[in-house]
């Protein structure tokens, strides 16, 4: 019972409060991990709960094996029976043990972005359509939106609103490809992320027998990041502990900023009504921050009207004030710091891995990253191109991916020509055709090519096939890393990237050499169970950015994107790029909701730094390969004052910690906002001014905006629901409109 002395009073009731409905709000910084992991551990050690019979949904693994690596340390190896990890692993387990039910085989292949993307894109052309008009990105977008919201291919055929809204964009043909998309990866027996979610969902409303046995099996189910979860989630978990109401969720509102994933924040919101007889716990001392940092994030998530009240406090020392630095530009501001990195570092004894740089998107890191290297500061980037993204990756992985489910249609496209077999897109393009018009399987069309197909092509496909038989074979009989190994000799693959004597080439046969380590690793690791060539996929298939995401040892500074950032902490945080329209982002400044996620975004930006934040802001920044006036962000200014030290260049600061302090802030950031070097004209529209009807509004049509003046329409996109325009207004640049709210008269002439 020793762990239960290291909790806090609010942290020991949440742990040992087991039965019903729970809801657990964790403020930043609050030991939630803790909380969570003491709880399971009280339920088995003290409630004598089989582990068997708890759930825990995650939603990255390293947050799951970091949980269940407590827990071991608590109440031994029985932790390792928990059905625990992310929402996505888990529910593709239970698919694959009731694959069957809906259809699949359990070696479904699971589909990345690519892969998605791939398909619309042959989907397109085979249907005739214009890419730039159906752009693969904005049509995975929309598909996997509509999944999220549970709206099968058919519901959306069938429901009017959806369907105007698309013939008011000019894409009508979104429900055929939305059909058609379904019905390809159904046919190469793929799902992809959202179907893993959305299949689960269909499974438990059409089989109860299924539901029944895992609300049977589950005695208690746990969420972690409640705030982060969509509809489809939500329903999933509530379904699942609707028979004995032992729910607990855990999350913060405050840091909810996943609503363009689908998450919905009224899923947390709404709790208490869904379960009215639900116990609220609240974890309100902050451990990580000091008071400074704690008392300016407060005074920001104040001014949001959606959330869950509470006061998060600290017993840390009062630390550094905030601290503001103003540059001219966003070069300057790259400059100023990186310098302020480096005399961080030597003045204080810091490592570079003290330090990290946040910023709104990831263009902004270019000037940061030039600036870093002036000054030889090593530097990471998380979040761009993963290990496992890289093309040799993705080609061996592929091979391994068609040797399990010779269905796959992406898989067979990737490979059938790599290394080169004479087998042109003609021939792949007539292969997939020809399995779609004769109801049959991919497979039956290459075992029989030279029947299908004929000539030398007809050869060259019976041989591939003869091939992929042989790695089926040793997939069938021999552990991962033996079959890959396998496969990676015996398609020519490593021959190619080995004869390759380029720096590029020996770099991608690393990488290949490294992936086979890693197979190696999780065969020989003594947890994993199912050694086989499809569980390794499967894992593969599941890791997110945050969990490839390795050598937390080197020494280097880390850049990242406040979104890559939640779950993290640095002693020492900067946070660039702190202006109108870069962030809050031009995007999210149609509605109050909108804006109250760029604030929890920016609460969440705050709440990373342990000991130092300063926040930074340029007066003039490229933007889309133009110079542009900047003003200095909303958020400056929310911040109480009494928090905060104004930095305008290195060495000048502004008194701290009084009322004048609190007068030369907000005259400071006034002053920018009202002094901005300017070329804009001020417009005053017509007082018979009238807004058209946008539902007809096209690329290259000229309109006018009562603020913005006379501008032209550069192009249209659906997010979602949400239908936008680009428009490049003469006087003020290029603006992103979210056409139910704005305000725009077309002109014809």
């Amino acid at each position: 019972m020793n762990y239960l002395d290291s909790l806090n009073e609010p942290q020991r009731a949440a742990v040992i409060n087991t039965e019903g409905p729970t809801m657990i709000i964790a403020g930043a910084g609050s030991g939630k991990t803790r909380v969570l992991t003491y709880r399971i551990a009280y339920l088995i050690q003290q409630k004598g709960v089989d582990p068997f019979n708890i759930l825990a949904l995650t939603f990255t693994n390293k947050a799951a094996k970091e949980m269940r690596d407590r827990i071991e340390k608590v109440v031994g190896t029985d932790a390792r029976n928990l059905w625990m990890g992310t929402f996505h692993s888990v529910f593709a387990r239970i698919l694959r043990a009731e694959a069957s039910k809906i259809g699949y085989q359990s070696n479904f292949t699971i589909y990345d972005t690519d892969d998605s993307k791939s398909l619309i894109k042959s989907i397109l052309k085979e249907l005739g359509l214009d890419e730039k008009i159906y752009k693969p990105g904005m049509v995975l977008s929309r598909i996997s939106s509509a999944k999220n919201r549970l709206i099968s291919w058919r519901a959306y055929m069938d429901n009017p609103m959806i369907r105007s809204e698309d013939e008011a964009a000019a894409k009508p043909h979104m429900a055929k490809i939305y059909k058609t998309y379904v019905e390809r990866c159904f046919k190469s027996d793929a799902m992809d992320f959202d179907d893993l979610l959305f299949n689960t969902n269909v499974l438990f409303k059409e089989h109860p027998a299924s539901l029944n046995k895992y609300q049977q099996r589950f005695h208690y189910v746990l969420v972690d990041e409640f705030q982060d979860t969509n509809f489809s989630q939500y329903l999933i978990t509530k379904k699942l502990a609707s028979v004995r109401r032992n729910i607990c969720i855990v999350g913060d509102d405050a840091q909810s900023i996943y609503a363009f994933r689908g998450a919905d924040i009224q899923n947390i919101l709404n709790f208490e009504k869904d379960f009215d007889d639900a116990q609220v716990f609240k974890l309100e001392q902050n451990y990580r921050s000091t008071k400074n940092i704690i008392n300016a994030a407060n005074s920001v998530i104040s001014k949001n009207k959606a959330q869950l009240k509470k006061h998060i406090w600290t017993a840390n020392e009062e630390g550094y004030l905030v601290e503001i630095i103003k540059a001219t530009s966003d070069q300057e501001e790259g400059r100023l710091v990186a310098y302020s990195i480096f005399e961080n570092k030597n003045n204080n004894h810091l490592r570079y891995s003290d330090f990290a740089v946040l910023y709104r998107t990831n263009s902004q890191s270019r000037a940061m990253e030039e600036a870093l290297r002036k000054q030889n500061i090593k530097y990471k980037i998380i979040g761009g191109l993963s290990f496992y993204q890289r093309k040799e990756i993705k080609d061996l992985i592929a091979y391994m991916r068609f040797s399990i489910n010779q269905s796959d249609e992406q898989a067979f496209r990737r490979i059938v020509n790599l290394p080169k077999r004479g087998i042109g897109p003609t021939t792949i393009d007539k292969v997939v055709v020809t399995a779609y018009e004769q109801d049959i399987s991919l497979w039956d069309v290459l075992v029989n090519a030279n029947g299908f197909v004929g000539g030398r092509a007809g050869m060259a496909l019976s041989g591939f096939a003869d091939m992929i038989k042989g790695f089926r074979l040793e997939a069938e009989r021999k552990d991962a890393f033996e079959t890959a190994s396998h496969i990676a000799k015996g398609s020519g693959l490593l021959r190619e990237l080995y004869e390759d004597k380029t720096i590029e080439g020996l770099n991608r046969y690393e990488n290949v050499q490294e992936l086979l380590n890693a197979i190696k690793e999780f065969v020989d690791n003594p947890e994993t169970e199912d050694k086989s060539l499809g569980a390794f996929l499967q894992e593969v298939a599941l890791l997110t950015s945050v969990d490839e995401s390795k050598d937390n040892d080197q020494d280097h500074v880390t850049l990242m994107t406040i979104h890559m950032a939640k779950g993290l902490e640095f002693p020492c945080v900067y946070v660039i790029g702190m202006e109108e329209d870069l962030f809050p982002s031009q995007m999210m400044l149609a509605s109050r909701q909108d804006l109250e996620e760029e604030r929890r975004l920016f609460y969440v930006a705050i709440t990373r730094s342990m000991r130092k934040l300063t926040l930074s802001y340029a007066l003039t920044r490229y933007r889309f390969g133009r110079l542009k006036n900047c003003e200095p962000s909303r958020f400056l200014e929310e911040i109480d004052p009494a928090y905060v030290m104004i930095n305008k260049k290195m060495g000048s600061r502004s008194p701290v910690g009084d009322t004048e302090h609190a007068r030369v802030l907000l005259k400071s950031i006034r002053r920018d906002q009202n002094n901005v070097p300017t070329n804009r004209s001020t417009y005053k529209a017509p007082s018979d001014f009238a807004p058209s009807d946008t539902s007809r509004l096209e690329e290259g049509m000229k309109v006018e905006h009562p603020k913005f003046g006379f501008g032209t329409v550069k192009g249209i996109e659906i997010q979602g629901p949400n239908r936008k325009a680009k428009v490049d207004f003469k006087d003020f640049g290029e603006k992103t409109l979210l056409l139910s709210f704005a305000k725009l008269k077309i002109h014809e002439d």
